[in-house]
Parts: structure tokens; C-alpha cells; sequence
């Protein structure tokens, strides 16, 4: 799962998560409900190799709109304010890629994790209808080398989709899989992410309610 600065998404990728939204919870084989609450249904799959899960997430995010939604997910500056949890967050261009450095805070005694990916929007026309698709995948640049005492997560990717849910809310679909690393237990990591996926959906709606967009 992990990619290559330089390596852009396909149309098809964005596409493909486009699809998903219209295929609202239809997950397919082998997916198991986890939780349903909220208005969000996580939806997870066993990867073999990693003994991780990976997630489907579908939900309504009501007084939400899309277009704003989008935005406070792309704005990073503004992410600092109302993710709790990040430690470092910055973006820089490379080979023409958009790549983000993220560092999440971990509880003592973890060491604290960070990431480096890929992250690319589209806002697609699907029969006069604006789906917004934000894709991320991990990577590496040689500017950002990995530093002690944080853990580097080299196996990250997220895809996201938003539009209007024909009133003032907005539907959302996300896919998430990561692989932390260090010596975490694949139960417990597994267990976090059943809770705060659904978290950091509703506080990322709320963000949206305090958000002014930047002209």
C-alpha cells in the first residue's frame, strides 16, 4: 500500500471512490458491521498479512455542507485547531505531488506516529451531481527523513468522498487502513480505530460549523 512521490492518482482511482458513495452501504463480501451510531456505520475487513482491519465508513453529516466539508478537510492549518491530536502537520510540493507530513500524538508510553503521503482532490460532475473525492497515500521524500523517537507509518491510505445529501447535511464515504507499527497489540489497534473513526467524523462536522473559508 505504500506509493511514490511523482506517482499522481488515476482518473479511475477517483472515480472508483466516487462509485462507492453511490453505492451507499452495499460493502460487498466479507465486511462486518461494527458500528452504527450517530448516523455513521463503520464497516471492517481483516487484511491477512497485517492482521489489521481495513474500514468502510458511510454516514450523513447533518448541517454539514459538502463544499465546506471538503474544504475544512483540505485546510491544514485550520486542522491544527480542532484535531486534538496532531502533533505536527505541514505540507510541501514535490516532483508536482501535494505531500503532507503528519505527526500524531500517542499516550505514554507509545511513541508518537507520523506520516508522509500523497494527497490529491477532485471535484467530479457525475450527472450534474458535485461529488467531492480526497485521495491520500503514503510515501516517501527525501526531505522529510524519519526521526527519533517517532515511529514512521509507511503503510497509510484514506479515501474520501462527500456530497450533498439534498439538504443542508452532506453523505460521506471513507475508506481507511493504516498499519502503526511498533510493538502495539493488532487487537488494540483495532479496537481505537472502531471508536475514533466515528470521532473524528463528527469532529471534523463540527468544525465546519465554526469554519470561515479563506479568500
Amino acid at each position: 500500500m505504500e506509493g511514490a512521490a511523482g506517482g499522481s492518482f488515476s482518473d479511475d482511482q477517483f472515480w472508483e471512490v466516487c462509485m462507492e458513495l453511490q453505492r451507499f452501504q452495499l460493502v460487498g463480501a466479507n465486511w462486518e458491521l461494527m458500528v452504527e451510531a450517530q448516523g455513521i456505520c463503520v464497516y471492517r475487513r481483516l487484511d491477512e498479512q497485517t492482521g489489521l482491519c481495513e474500514y468502510k465508513v458511510y454516514g450523513v453529516l447533518d448541517n454539514c455542507l459538502p463544499d465546506v466539508l471538503a474544504d475544512v478537510y483540505m485546510d491544514l492549518d485550520y486542522r491544527k485547531q480542532w484535531d486534538e491530536y496532531i502533533e505536527e502537520l505541514y505540507q510541501l510540493e514535490y516532483n508536482g505531488d501535494t505531500v503532507v507530513y503528519w505527526q500524531v500524538k500517542y499516550p505514554f508510553p507509545m511513541y508518537n506516529r507520523d506520516y508522509v503521503y500523497i494527497q490529491q482532490r477532485r471535484d467530479l460532475d457525475l450527472n450534474g451531481w458535485k461529488i467531492h473525492v480526497i485521495l491520500a497515500q503514503s510515501t516517501s521524500v527525501p526531505q522529510i527523513a524519519e526521526r527519533s523517537g517517532v515511529v514512521r507509518v509507511n503503510q497509510y491510505k484514506q479515501s474520501l468522498a462527500i456530497e450533498s445529501d439534498g439538504k443542508k447535511g452532506s453523505k460521506v464515504f471513507m475508506y481507511y487502513f493504516d498499519n502503526p507499527g511498533g510493538l502495539i497489540p493488532s487487537w488494540l489497534i483495532n479496537w481505537v480505530a472502531k471508536g475514533s473513526v466515528p470521532v473524528f467524523l463528527n469532529d471534523m462536522a463540527n468544525a465546519c460549523q465554526r469554519y470561515k473559508r479563506r479568500t
